[in-house]
């Protein structure tokens, strides 16, 4: 057979294979639609397993990769799942005649909740001097007119938040009010200002980014500020969706943050500056790999990326900030100090203890 008819044929067999992929959308649409009429959950994990391992059976008796088989059957579930998902929100419809303003509504998150709320049924205006809202009704200036909406979200940059949150506390809006800050220790005064006002205010931390399409599996923080009834209204929005919600206090909010960002971040941080700064060339390192090497690579890429004004803010305005800082500081000393001694046990002992409290979080995920 010929390269060119070759060729040919798989042109025509990824245009066959895109048709089945296009027709399991639709007939997902379909279950969506039958599970909201019968008040089935969206997410079947039960289902996704035997999906898996049918699959993967499949593909061993095919003389295909398992693995191939089960990652490909993970994808177009999660592709099923956030087109249910979407479906979900759109026939609860919780914002059919309500309003919401999203001020700084054409950053990055800022986008994701005026998405967001406009596919709940929800007419979102957006507040935002730095860039067009597109056919969305849009206001330059939050202050300049009426702020009578359901829902004000408030999602500017961390070093701004502040003063907006006390501004909004001398108009007194009788909605809603939330802000989507990384860090609650700068928005303390502006988050005390609204509840002292009578204002129903809560505050969000969505611990995913803007390009989430599907919230299965990821976390959003609702920090309760004295208004158990908005952390309510506020957790509502979400309960079409398959978020898991968690809700804590100002002070746990920033300090288990000093871990979960401030540590991983620094972390990153420090791995690429030791690349950058150990006299090795990129293309010399660029030859070799290995699966630790690659993974840890791929994760500092993304921080390395992001915005430094952002990662700093994370790390200098979290008042439990040091205390991460310090604990990563001691541990690199301790596995120096280690090495340097040639201390086996002692390693395998820090080996251990980690793999302990891996197993012993994972554990907990589970439950």
């Amino acid at each position: 057979m010929e390269l060119a008819e070759l060729r040919e044929r798989l042109t025509r067999l990824d245009g066959e294979l895109l048709a089945l992929i296009a027709e399991r959308q639709r007939l997902s649409e379909e279950v969506a639609r039958v599970k909201r009429a019968t008040g089935h959950p969206t997410r079947d994990f039960q289902r996704e397993r035997d999906v898996l391992l049918n699959a993967r059976a499949a593909a061993e008796k095919l003389g295909l990769s398992p693995a191939l088989a089960d990652n490909l059957l993970r994808l177009l579930i999660r592709s099923s799942l956030a087109t249910q998902e979407q479906a979900q929100l759109a026939a609860q419809g919780q914002g059919a005649g309500r309003r919401a303003l999203v001020i700084g509504g054409c950053g990055n998150m800022g986008r994701w909740f005026v998405e967001f709320l406009d596919s709940q049924g929800f007419a979102v205006e957006v507040a935002d001097p730095a860039g067009s809202a597109g056919s969305r009704m849009q206001r330059r200036d939050w202050q300049s007119d009426e702020l009578s909406h359901d829902v004000i979200v408030v999602a500017t940059p961390l070093g701004i938040t502040a003063s907006i949150l006390e501004q909004l506390a001398r108009h007194r809006p009788p909605g809603l009010v939330f802000d989507i800050g990384s860090l609650k220790t700068p928005l303390r005064a502006g988050l005390a200002a609204l509840h002292q006002a009578g204002v129903r205010v809560s505050s969000l931390h969505p611990m995913f980014g803007p390009d989430t399409d599907l919230l299965s599996g990821r976390h959003i923080i609702h920090v309760d500020v004295g208004r158990p009834d908005a952390v309510t209204d506020a957790q509502n929005l979400f309960a079409s969706t398959m978020v898991e919600q968690v809700v804590t206090t100002l002070d746990d909010h920033d300090r288990l943050i000093a871990y979960v960002l401030g540590l991983s971040h620094a972390i990153n941080i420090a791995f690429f500056t030791a690349l950058a700064e150990s006299g090795e060339a990129a293309p010399r390192l660029a030859r070799l790999s290995s699966t630790t090497f690659d993974a840890q690579l791929a994760v500092a890429s993304l921080v390395a990326g992001d915005s430094p004004a952002l990662y700093f803010e994370i790390q200098a305005l979290n008042q439990y900030g040091g205390e991460s800082l310090a604990a990563l500081v001691e541990s690199v000393t301790r596995l120096q100090a280690l090495v340097a001694n040639q201390d086996a046990a002692g390693f395998a002992r820090l080996m251990r203890r980690g793999q302990t409290y891996l197993q012993d979080r994972a554990a907990a995920r589970q439950t």
